[in-house]
């Protein structure tokens, strides 16, 4: 009766509705270099997490430039996050399309698709192995490289600091790691692979400030080129951004640049930076 436990779990996932194709299909792969500009449009996107359920995302409609860079905002359960599971296909859509550089998203293969957009998440993703191998796990990239973006990341002297330099093994998680390295560690990956589009998913919520600021700096300066979307936990870390988009049940309740949105002094976003005590009295 114990081990019957392990039928029924086979089952479940002999059940489960599989992901869409990891390839594109023929005739319908994205060029070499896509996306070579970062371009990002939702049309009337919604989404569910399940059959059955309510929508999480209702009817978002926005158009993102090359090179912008949005700031996402909201309360809890506002939609943020979902926001960047559509953006690489985690969850299907219920209705509507994402076109990034003029090619619907929903046609292309998920690994042609989440190979071309990174992401730095709020808790870092670590394998107990080298430093080598959590940066360049497919020996894609020369020590050089490896170095620049270590460097870029502000891992070089630490990494350096090691006889065993990029051989220097970390433990499961990155247990002897500081959260702030962990953190760091993801940047550098993020630099070696600069794609057109760097999603943020509250990736300094869990350091301290100085920390945050180093890898909002690196970001600013390395990443100029790319569209970048920030989930922010702290509001100071988008105040400079192109446009913030204050999220409300499932729907777009602003979306702005700051000096118009601060000057609503009704406003969603406005009302939450004199909670972070951004607004002077």
């Amino acid at each position: 009766e114990t081990n019957i436990v392990a039928v029924e779990r086979i089952m479940e996932y002999g059940r489960l509705i599989q992901e869409a194709d990891w390839e594109s299909k023929e005739g319908e792969r994205p060029p070499q270099g896509w996306p070579d500009k970062g371009k990002v449009r939702f049309e009337k996107y919604e989404m569910r997490y399940r059959e059955g359920m309510d929508l999480v995302l209702k009817s978002i409609s926005f158009d993102i430039n090359q090179g912008e860079k949005i700031g996402i905002v909201g309360r809890t359960g506002a939609g943020k996050s979902s926001l960047t599971l559509a953006i690489f296909r985690l969850v299907v859509a219920s209705g509507g399309k994402i076109v990034i550089d003029d090619r619907n998203t929903a046609d292309i293969g998920l690994h042609d698709l989440r190979k071309q957009i990174t992401i730095i998440p709020q808790d870092p993703v670590i394998f107990s192995g080298s430093i080598r191998r959590n940066l360049d796990p497919f020996d894609e990239y020369t020590d050089d490289q490896l170095w620049k973006s270590l460097t870029q990341s502000h891992l070089s002297s630490y990494v350096s600091s090691k006889d065993e330099g990029l051989e220097h093994v970390i433990t499961e998680g990155g247990e002897n790691l500081s959260v702030g390295q962990r953190q760091l560690l993801c940047l550098a990956r993020a630099l070696l692979r600069k794609t057109k589009i760097l999603v943020l998913d509250e990736a300094t919520a869990a350091v301290d400030l100085e920390t945050d600021d180093l890898i909002q700096n690196t970001i600013s300066t390395e990443f100029h080129d790319c569209t970048i979307f920030t989930i922010a936990h702290r509001l100071n870390t988008i105040m400079d951004y192109d446009k913030i988009m204050v999220l409300e049940d499932g729907k777009i309740a602003e979306f702005d640049n700051v000096s118009n949105l601060m000057s609503s002094k009704n406003g969603i976003f406005y009302s939450m930076a004199k909670e972070s005590g951004l607004v002077q009295k």
